[in-house]
């Protein structure tokens, strides 16, 4: 029979190779799924994995990968600076609809004016907007102990009304035949985040993820804050030994997740969604989350989780509209990742053994 035997140290070689073994599963599991749906698995895992980067049109995903993979990145950095020190923010989704709110707001505010300032105007405020939203988790947790994952989930929800609300009110375009939503920042240049280089879809918001990435690993593995944060996940008491102070992290780690999550809306709001709408959010902030877990909680391996994740998007989109698979196999399949990594990361602490059965005399 088999059983499981807590290794002395976590295995290194286990940690790095089960997102591998996660990705590798959800292949196995997500083709029976499509089998079961009545598609060719091969031909269903071949347009999800393979078309995007050399499929025939290959020349036009390749660049959308960068402009998927770009919020994705962004928040998943914040949401790892928490997760490495036992700080759980699990209300990123929110924090990126304020983003996108208060930096769509700032722009919108100085309409119809042609002016350069405006733009970095927007950046700060989409900053600040999530920003303030992850405050509220930081200080009531700080201030009264309450549990961060509850409250800062429980936030989105509020996040997500506002959201409704400023589409059918105060944003709503005052010029859109009643129809819900704010103007198109697309048709404004001044508040538009454009590509920096014609058809390489790099706009400001992929440029920010990558310099994250820079300042995260910067942060975590050359300066004292990032092995504060380091020592307080991996041995707590150790960290309160050696002086660290656990709420001016908390407040830390919770507000630079909401700082960079709110940037993530405010680029994605003036970029490729262009307008704040009832249906603007689409679940970055959770599957943020996947992208976390799967890269490790490290900058790099978080920048090529969200680049794979961004991959399963696109080529799920694909599937879609050539094999006819349904909007939510698709997110099945996306969210199996998660499942996977979790249950295979079991060998990172354990081993399996196989012992012989004992007889009852």
């Amino acid at each position: 029979m088999l059983k499981l035997e807590k290794r002395p140290q976590p295995s290194k070689a286990f940690a790095y190779l089960t997102p591998l073994f996660a990705v590798f599963a959800t292949m196995i599991a997500g083709g029976l799924l499509f089998a079961a749906l009545g598609k060719n698995p091969i031909e269903a895992i071949r347009t999800i994995f393979y078309d995007p980067l050399f499929g025939e049109f290959a020349f036009y995903y390749r660049p959308q990968l960068l402009v998927k993979a770009a919020p994705l990145i962004l928040i998943a950095i914040g949401l790892s600076l928490g997760f490495r020190a036992g700080i759980w923010n699990i209300g990123a989704e929110g924090q990126y609809i304020m983003g996108a709110i208060f930096g769509a707001g700032a722009g919108l505010a100085f309409f119809p004016t042609d002016a350069w300032y405006i733009f970095p105007l927007m950046i700060v405020a989409g900053a600040f907007g999530g920003w303030v939203w992850a405050m509220i988790p930081a200080l009531l947790k700080v201030k009264f102990g309450t549990n961060e994952i509850l409250v800062s989930l429980m936030l989105v929800y509020v996040a997500e009304q506002l959201l409704a609300s400023m589409s059918l009110g105060l944003l709503k375009n005052p010029e859109g035949h009643g129809f819900p939503g704010s103007r198109n920042l697309k048709d404004y240049p001044a508040a538009f985040n454009d590509e920096l280089i014609t058809g390489s879809g790099m706009h400001w918001g992929v440029l920010t993820a990558f310099l994250a990435v820079i300042f995260a690993y910067i942060l975590l593995n050359r300066h004292m804050l990032g092995f504060s944060i380091r020592l307080t996940g991996e041995a707590p008491r150790a960290a309160r030994f050696a002086g660290v102070k656990p709420n001016r992290l908390i407040v830390f780690c919770l507000g630079m997740s909401g700082l960079l999550a709110g940037l993530a809306g405010m680029f994605e709001v003036s970029g490729p969604s262009g307008q704040i709408s009832i249906d603007f959010n689409t679940g970055y902030g959770f599957t943020a989350i996947i992208v976390a877990f799967l890269g490790r909680l490290h900058p790099v391996g978080i920048l090529l989780a969200g680049l794979l994740m961004a991959l399963t998007y696109i080529g799920g989109e694909i599937a879609q509209g050539n094999l006819g698979l349904p909007a939510a196999a698709i997110q099945l399949f996306q969210g199996m990742l998660l499942f996977f990594l979790l249950a295979v990361d079991l060998l990172t602490n354990y081993r399996i053994r196989l012992v012989k059965r004992e007889v009852a005399q």
